[in-house]
């Protein structure tokens, strides 16, 4: 594992099968990614880009190659040790926002902290209305979710992501369902996230919400065939 990294694949490869044929989802990838850094990955749909962060989120795992996280070779870890790290290292925010309608914005905060067995029900609480705090929702917090507009569903969907303190920060598409305006506040607290030390790794096909990140990755047809770096400020 490079010093320093956070993340570390090695040529990763994924292949589904469909019907008589093979789909080769990821060709031998090979990819460092350092604690700190607010990552874009890019491409047409069906290039690898969704493929590649079910792999990070441990959601899926690789046909071929090695996948280390954090130190941990994630294929040596069993289903509940990968739950265990899903929960503890790692926050997902997706473009349906995925939130349970028949609870409140609390509520749906809450639920990554009932499988926390460090974190108290008391505690529970607490740390979820500081998170809604967080993204400018604490005023919000009994609500249910078809109350909220698609904006605020979002930041609620967000603060569920963090309230576990994740490292990594996985976001498919988040600005999605969003018009430009809040799309525009939604990536501001990516960026508030990112310099609080949170990795953010984001996939989009949208060039203007990219701007945001510090660092882009292209995909075609299941290989990387862009990594640009934006030059520090």
């Amino acid at each position: 594992m490079t010093p320093g990294a956070l993340i570390t694949l090695t040529d990763i490869s994924k292949d589904y099968a469909m019907g008589d044929n093979v789909v080769h989802a990821l060709r031998k990838v090979s990819l460092t990614i350092n604690a700190g850094e607010f990552i874009a990955v890019m491409g047409a749909s069906g290039s690898g880009k969704s493929t590649l962060m079910n792999i990070l989120g441990c959601l899926d795992v690789p046909s071929g190659g090695a996948y280390v996280l954090d130190g941990q070779e994630a294929q040596s870890l069993t289903p509940n040790q990968l739950a265990l790290l899903r929960n503890r290292k790692m926050g997902f925010v997706f473009q349906a926002f995925n939130l349970l309608s028949r609870t409140t914005a609390l509520e749906n905060v809450e639920l990554p902290l009932l499988y926390n067995k460090e974190v108290s029900a008391g505690q529970s609480q607490q740390k979820a209305l500081q998170a809604l705090e967080w993204v400018g929702m604490k005023e919000r917090a009994l609500h249910y979710s078809n109350q909220l507009s698609g904006g605020q569903q979002q930041r609620v969907a967000i603060a569920r992501a963090i309230v576990n303190d994740p490292v990594i920060l996985l976001a498919d598409e988040p600005t999605g369902n969003l018009d430009s305006a809040m799309s525009v506040e939604i990536m501001a607290l990516f960026q508030r996230l990112n310099r609080d030390g949170i990795t953010v790794i984001m996939v989009t096909h949208e060039p203007d919400i990219a701007e945001y990140a510090t660092r882009k990755i292209h995909f075609k047809d299941g290989l990387i065939t862009g990594d640009e770096r934006k030059a520090a400020s």
